[in-house]
C-alpha cells in the first residue's frame, strides 16, 4: 500500500498534507510513502526531513497521482489531476463536496474513493480526525495577531509613569471553535473581550475563555446535530445587527466568524455598522472566503472604510503553515490509522462505519454519501 503526497499548488497554501513526524509513524507500521520534491519547504519541513522519516522523494508528479493506493493532501484535486488517479485508488483532502458537484462526479467517474475531510462528522470518537475543528483553533489565533497588528494601539490595560492606557475592546461574533480561540487569545493579551453567538447555550464556554457573552434577543435559534449554528432568518438577522451595531461602535476590533457549512457566509457586519465603528478600528473577516460576513471585505486584501481596516485572509491557518501542517497532519494520519488492517495490509472501508458514512463521498463507481445524494434529489 503506498501513500503519496503531491505538493499543494493553489497559491497561498502554505500547509503540507503529512510531516515528517507522522510519515516515521506510518513507515513505522510497514506503509510505504512517496512525497513530491519541494512539498515542505515553504512550512519549514525539507526534502531530507522527510527522507530521514523514511518517505522517497519524487520530481514525477504524474507518477505520484498514477500510483498512488492513498493520495493525501491538502486541497482538493483538479480534473486535470482526477483523470491521472488510478480506479480504486483513495483520495483524501478537503473536497468541498456541497458546492463542486462536477468534481465529485469526476471523482465517481474515475472509479476514485473521494474521501471529504470537512465531513468528518463532530463525533467524540472523531475528534482526532477533526480538520475542520484543529485548523479553526489557529484561525481564531492568527485573526487576533494580525488584528493587534493593524491596530494603531495596543490592547492590553498599561500603568506608566505617563499615564494609564485602557485595554482595547475586541468584540467577536461566533462562538465556534474560531471564536473561542479568538476570545482566549485576546483575553491573553490584555484585552477587553465581548461576543456574541446565536447559540445561547455558548455563553458557559465564552466566560471559560475570560470572554463576555452579550444577549441579543433573537427569538428561537438553536445548533444542528453537529455543533454548527443554524441559518437565521432574514429578519432574525436584521434584529442581530441591530443589537451588534451599538457594541460595534465602541469596538477596537471586530472579529467575525460566522459561517454555515456547505454554503456562503451570512453578512451580518453591513457598511453602516462599519461607518459606526470608529477611524482606526480593525475588522477581521475570517468568512472571506466563502462570501465574507462583512459588507465591503475582499480575499486578501485589506479595505479601507472610513478608516476602519477591513482585514480579509482568505486562508487564515496557512499563515502558520508549521502548525497548522502539523495538526492537519495528525488529523490525517488518525483517519489512515483508524481503518488500516495490518494484517491485510489494508485500507478497511467499511461503509457502515459512522465516521466513514459521514466523509466517504465517492465510492465503487459512485455517489454514495446520503447527505450529498439528497442535495442532488
Amino acid at each position: 500500500m503506498q501513500i503519496v503526497v503531491p505538493a499543494e499548488t493553489q497559491a497561498n497554501e502554505l500547509r503540507v498534507a503529512l510531516t515528517p513526524d507522522s510519515i516515521k509513524k506510518l513507515t513505522r507500521q510497514g506503509l510505504d510513502v512517496v512525497v513530491e520534491s519541494g512539498l515542505g519547504t515553504e512550512a519549514g519541513f525539507p526534502n531530507d526531513a522527510y527522507e530521514e522519516a523514511g518517505a522517497t522523494v519524487s520530481t514525477d508528479r504524474d507518477a505520484l497521482l498514477s500510483q498512488g493506493d492513498i493520495i493525501a493532501r491538502v486541497r482538493k484535486p483538479s480534473p486535470e489531476e482526477v483523470a491521472k488517479i488510478k480506479s480504486g485508488a483513495i483520495h483524501i483532502s478537503y473536497l468541498d463536496p456541497y458546492n463542486e458537484g462536477d468534481l465529485v462526479d469526476t471523482l465517481a467517474k474515475q472509479g476514485v474513493t473521494g474521501i471529504s475531510m470537512e465531513m468528518i462528522p463532530r463525533t467524540t470518537r472523531a475528534q482526532k480526525m477533526d480538520a475542520l475543528s484543529s485548523q479553526a483553533n489557529l484561525a481564531g489565533y492568527v485573526m487576533v495577531i494580525l488584528a493587534a497588528q493593524k491596530l494603531d494601539s495596543i490592547l492590553p490595560m498599561m500603568m506608566t509613569p505617563a499615564g494609564t492606557l485602557s485595554p482595547a475592546r475586541v468584540f467577536v461574533i461566533g462562538a465556534g471553535v474560531a471564536g473561542l480561540q479568538a476570545i482566549a487569545t485576546a483575553k491573553r493579551l490584555g484585552a477587553r473581550v465581548e461576543a456574541f453567538d446565536t447559540r445561547p447555550v455558548v455563553a458557559e464556554q465564552v466566560h471559560s475563555v475570560g470572554g463576555k457573552f452579550v444577549e441579543i434577543d433573537l427569538g428561537e435559534t438553536g445548533q444542528t446535530k453537529d455543533g454548527y449554528a443554524k441559518e437565521l432568518t432574514p429578519e432574525q438577522l436584521e434584529m442581530q445587527r441591530q443589537g451588534m451595531k451599538d457594541i460595534i461602535s465602541q469596538s477596537d476590533i471586530v472579529i467575525t466568524t460566522a459561517q454555515v457549512f456547505g454554503r456562503p457566509a451570512p453578512r451580518i457586519v453591513t457598511k453602516d455598522m462599519v461607518e459606526a465603528m470608529k477611524p482606526g478600528g480593525v475588522i477581521v473577516d475570517m468568512a472571506v472566503e466563502t462570501g465574507g460576513n462583512v459588507e465591503g471585505s475582499q480575499p486578501d486584501e485589506i479595505a479601507n472604510v472610513n478608516g476602519v481596516s477591513i482585514i480579509g485572509v482568505s486562508n487564515l491557518p496557512a499563515q502558520v503553515a508549521k502548525d497548522a501542517s502539523e495538526m492537519y497532519s495528525s488529523n490525517l494520519f488518525n483517519l489512515i490509522t483508524e481503518y488500516w488492517d495490518d494484517e491485510n495490509k489494508s485500507f478497511d472501508l467499511n461503509l457502515e462505519d459512522d465516521i466513514l458514512v459521514g466523509c466517504v463521498i465517492t465510492h465503487g463507481g459512485e455517489v454514495v454519501n446520503e447527505t450529498i445524494k439528497n442535495l442532488r434529489n
